[in-house]
């Protein structure tokens, strides 16, 4: 991955929230791909659907983040996987994919959109 890739700007779209999964490749990445299951380390930035509102961002905290894909929102573990190393691919992911009903946790009852960079698999 080129390490000169900056934040990506999500701005709220218009229409209602989509009720199922919705996977889009920005950039489709040359490397090794992702598999369900794998450890990945990514880059990433999390709005809510409705606002916009930036809830989360590894951006801002000047570092990529490596998670083992089972301990991700459902969203993720479905979304991720077929993609590559120096990809950046947007998921949108309805609440039952996310965090769930609203009255759990915060982000509960929300569509999120994450925009998503795939730095290394394994």
């Amino acid at each position: 991955m080129t390490d000169d890739r900056t934040k990506p700007e999500i701005d709220a779209p218009a229409g209602p929230a989509p009720a199922d999964l919705v996977v889009r490749d920005i950039v489709v990445g040359e490397g090794a791909e992702a598999k369900p299951g794998d450890t990945v380390t990514v880059h990433y930035v999390g709005v809510e659907y409705d606002t916009g509102d930036e809830f989360d961002s590894s951006w801002n905290r000047g570092e990529s983040i490596q998670f083992p894909l089972r301990g991700l929102i459902q969203g993720w573990q479905d979304g991720i996987p077929g993609m590559k190393e120096g990809g950046r691919r947007e998921l949108v992911i309805p609440p039952d994919l996310a965090y769930g009903p609203a009255g759990g946790h915060f982000l509960g009852g929300k569509t999120l959109i994450f925009v998503i960079d795939l730095v290394k698999v394994g």
